[in-house]
């Protein structure tokens, strides 16, 4: 229906109306540009009288028009519809004619179409009347006519008549529906046209929620707490331990046994030995503590009880001592020397 919804009543060449009509939607005219008896007529939207507005809705009433007149399959009907009950479905009728109750049922289907398809004339005699049954919408009947559509007096009538030619509604005749006519004219006469109430199918809110919340909670966990946990502690250790135990054990032990031997010798002779020792007890200083006194035991001891003896033994004159005393010191080096090689296996 398009634009053409929001009308109730809509002419090609002119609408006219005696009486209090109500007209619960717009008006409008087009290509014509009269709308006489408003007032006393009400028209509870708007008055559009070959405007664009009015355009739009004559073309797509065209468009509703043609589209009603296509529908195929249909079942064809006699002429008279009073006192049928008819299901949902495509109509064809050569020229209709309603005396008495034509009822639809719409089988419990707010959604249910009713189309017919009228090949001239829809007339209905006075205190007609079109009822529904299980539920079906006024919204979704139409009357495709062929030429013009009569409604009698006092006709209560449901539906939208798009009519070829014109319309005309008979004094207190009313419409649950809509009064659209193409080429010609829309005649009223203390006539109620109330917009069709459009049922929507029970099962259409259903879908919308559904598929919403799905997707919004599934991505957003997923992708963060990946990457932050794996960089941080890959670095971090592997740098550390490497470097300190290699270079702390390398130097200390090198240096501390070279010079260590060497202080014992200096206090026996008085003036042979001086130049060796003189020397070596250069590197003392740098010696560390713990392997200074381990050695000094061992090489004191054996040339202390030596020099004891070699007054008792030895000859007389002091060119004789000389020799031997040279003697010991050696022995005592070597001595102390074989010692702390000894000392330094036993404690690795």
């Amino acid at each position: 229906m398009g634009t053409a919804a929001n009308f109730s009543v809509l002419a090609g060449s002119t609408v006219t109306n005696t009486g209090p009509s109500f007209l619960a939607q717009s008006l409008g005219v087009s290509p014509g540009n009269t709308a006489e008896g408003f007032p006393p007529g009400i028209v509870a939207g708007e008055i559009h009288l070959a405007d664009a507005v009015a355009l739009q809705a004559k073309n797509d009433l065209t468009t509703a028009y043609n589209d009603a007149a296509g529908r195929t399959p249909f079942t064809s009907l006699p002429a008279e519809l009073g006192g049928s009950t008819l299901t949902p479905g495509v109509y064809r009728i050569g020229a209709a004619q309603l005396t008495g109750t034509l009822t639809l049922n719409s089988q419990a289907n707010p959604a249910a179409v009713f189309i017919f398809q009228i090949d001239s004339t829809l007339i209905t005699a006075a205190n007609s009347s079109v009822v529904f049954i299980n539920g079906a919408s006024p919204c979704n009947v139409y009357w495709q006519v062929g030429s013009s559509a009569t409604i009698g007096t006092g006709t209560r009538f449901v539906g939208n008549i798009l009519a070829q030619t014109s319309i005309t509604m008979n004094t207190g005749a009313t419409l649950q529906g809509r009064a659209l006519a193409q080429t010609g004219a829309v005649t009223l006469d203390t006539n109620t046209i109330n917009a069709p109430v459009c049922l929507q199918p029970t099962g259409t809110p259903t879908t919308t929620p559904t598929a919403t919340p799905t997707t919004t909670p599934t991505a957003t966990p997923t992708a963060t707490p990946t990457t932050t946990p794996t960089a941080t502690p890959t670095t971090t250790p592997t740098a550390t331990p490497t470097t300190t135990p290699t270079a702390t054990p390398t130097t200390t032990p090198t240096t501390t046994p070279t010079a260590t031997p060497t202080t014992t010798p200096t206090a026996t002779p008085t003036a042979t030995p001086t130049t060796t020792p003189t020397a070596t007890p250069t590197p003392t200083a740098t010696a560390t503590g713990p392997p200074t006194g381990q050695p000094t035991k061992a090489p004191t001891a054996l040339p202390t009880s030596t020099r004891t003896e070699l007054p008792v033994t030895g000859g007389s004159g002091g060119s004789m001592l000389v020799p031997v005393l040279t003697g010991l010191g050696s022995l005592a080096v070597v001595t102390g020397t074989a010692l702390l090689v000894y000392y330094r296996r036993r404690t690795s």
